[in-house]
């Protein structure tokens, strides 16, 4: 039997997002939470769509299995960095849907990129964040 690499199975996961096939990747990732570890790569993706397919993913991950959530934070905190803001803002707007503190302690850091897209974001998930009366164990309220 072949096993499919790591990067095959990336390009996989991507290409179902951006076809609009969330279902599935979710299903991976309450299967085996190790893919919470590559959300970072891919989110990293040109590809509007993708972008998309992951929010969606997230939304439906927090309805499924929100305990892991938090898996995903690591792998996307160098995308913070990236030069594309778009790629910054989606990056926040995953943290805000994840929510807990270590997220929103990424997403109050972000109020100060160079870019008003990305500081705007930041400010609305925040807002969103404050007007939350359930907060995770691990979070605090504004």
């Amino acid at each position: 039997m072949n096993q499919v690499s790591d990067q095959a199975l990336l390009v996989v996961i991507k290409d179902f997002l951006e076809m609009g096939h969330v279902d599935n990747i979710v299903a991976m990732f309450v299967q085996d939470p190790f893919y919470y570890s590559w959300t970072g790569a891919i989110l990293d993706d040109e590809r509007f769509n993708v972008r998309l397919g992951v929010l969606v993913l997230f939304e439906n991950l927090k309805q499924r299995a929100p305990d892991q959530l938090e898996r995903a934070i690591p792998s996307l905190l160098p995308l913070l960095h990236s030069s594309s803001p778009h790629i910054r803002g989606e990056a926040v707007s995953v943290l805000g849907i994840i929510g807990t503190l270590q997220a929103r302690e990424q997403i109050e850091r972000m109020l100060s990129d160079s870019h008003a897209l990305v500081v705007e974001v930041a400010q609305d998930i925040l807002a969103e964040l404050g007007k939350n009366t359930m907060f995770k164990e691990n979070s605090v309220p504004s």
